[in-house]
């Protein structure tokens, strides 16, 4: 963090720049609506916090990524301590994402990422960890430093999740992964 930059004013910078992509990674993690409100918040307040020990080690991206990840990753495992599968995206939220696009163009566009983050809700941690990684458009070595995988591992990884997920996104299949 640059000496003349609070920690407010660097989340203000990150929180903003990164909004849309958080926001597609608590969709991604969390079908409940309620619930994605509240992991939003959990990450937003978890960024804040870990701004003031960021020393540059790594990229900004690459620390707000790790963050925003352990504490979804977190969120999941207490949840399925005592909850069942929520809800999915309602077609308006998923309008309200997808912007101005024609009513049936957005609502195509809706039912196909309810389909993609239903079954990427259904990877296991490491695996939703890496393909959310992936599809935020990180590198190889980011994914690998937020992980703790090496560098080949996740290029394995990637590999095999996109192939099934294309697989089980084709035949519609939500329930078998």
């Amino acid at each position: 963090m640059d000496q003349t930059e609070s920690q407010d004013e660097l989340y203000q910078k990150v929180a903003q720049e990164y909004e849309e992509a958080l926001a597609r990674m608590v969709c991604a993690y969390e079908a409940d609506p309620e619930l994605r409100r509240e992991l939003s918040q959990e990450i937003h307040l978890a960024l804040w916090r870990s701004l003031a020990k960021f020393n540059g080690r790594c990229s900004l991206r690459t620390w707000i990524y790790r963050v925003a990840h352990n504490v979804a990753a977190s969120h999941i495992v207490r949840q399925a301590r005592g909850k069942s599968v929520g809800t999915f995206l309602t077609l308006e939220e998923a309008e309200a994402q997808a912007g101005s696009e024609d009513v049936e163009r957005s609502a195509d566009r809706a039912r196909a990422l309810n389909r993609l983050f239903a079954l990427v809700q259904q990877l296991d941690l490491l695996d939703r960890q890496v393909m959310m990684a992936y599809l935020e458009g990180l590198d190889a070595e980011s994914i690998a430093e937020i992980t703790g995988l090496s560098v080949a591992n996740v290029w394995s990884k990637i590999h095999r999740i996109k192939t099934m997920l294309v697989r089980r996104f084709h035949r519609g299949d939500r329930n078998a992964l």
